[in-house]
């Protein structure tokens, strides 16, 4: 694969929250998590795991869940005497948050904490950083991983969307369900499966406007 290859597979993604029927092959997950797996890491961590669902009564359970706690906040806000932001969180966010529903997949994006012999022998000892750095750590190798599995879908002809929708309102119902250790933090959640539609470009800011180069 030549760059303009490459590059055509990049501007082709799309966050893609509407799905046919059509199932996805266990095979076509595990090429997709062998692909994730070559994202660089923190001294080789590897600091992420996956679960993939594809029972679709449970996508559904977990869809009710975050609808359950959306609500919830929605109704502790209409006693502060938030209604206009409790009825926008229902009304616009809602949506957002559970736009995995009709998904053959969902993907679990999972950060493990940051372990490593640098850590150990010489971070910790000389305290370095804050147990929320390394957790930080943890999340910024496994956000990697998540790109390229979304990549590496698309180049298969398949269509995700990630959300941290489920993640912000539900983690802790998230986690108890799907009996996700402590020590795992939930880093988004991918949905999965083949487009019903495909959604137009949107803008990106110019080079310009985020390169400063050095000289």
């Amino acid at each position: 694969m030549d760059f303009e290859q490459l590059k055509a597979i990049i501007h082709g993604r799309r966050s893609v929250r509407n799905y046919t029927d059509q199932s996805v092959a266990i095979a076509d997950i595990e090429d997709l998590i062998d692909c994730a797996r070559y994202a660089p890491s923190d001294t080789n961590s590897q600091t992420w795991e996956f679960i993939a669902i594809t029972n679709r009564d449970l996508i559904k359970q977990i869809e009710q869940i975050t609808w359950d706690q959306l609500h919830a906040l929605a109704a502790v806000s209409e006693t502060k005497g938030l209604s206009r932001e409790a009825r926008l969180l229902v009304k616009s966010f809602g949506p957002y948050a559970t736009a995995f529903s009709n998904a053959p997949v969902l993907i679990i994006c999972l950060a493990t904490p940051y372990n490593s012999k640098f850590r150990e022998k010489i971070f910790d000892p000389i305290e370095l950083a804050s147990e929320n750095v390394w957790a930080e750590e943890g999340i910024k190798s496994s956000c990697l991983a998540t790109q390229n599995l979304m990549l590496a879908a698309h180049a298969k002809g398949l269509a995700t969307c990630p959300m941290t929708g489920p993640v912000l309102l539900a983690e802790h119902q998230l986690k108890e369900l799907l009996e996700i250790p402590d020590d795992r933090q939930v880093n988004m959640v991918i949905s999965l499966g083949y487009p019903a539609d495909q959604p137009s470009k949107l803008p990106r800011k110019d080079v310009q406007d985020i390169l400063r180069i050095i000289e």
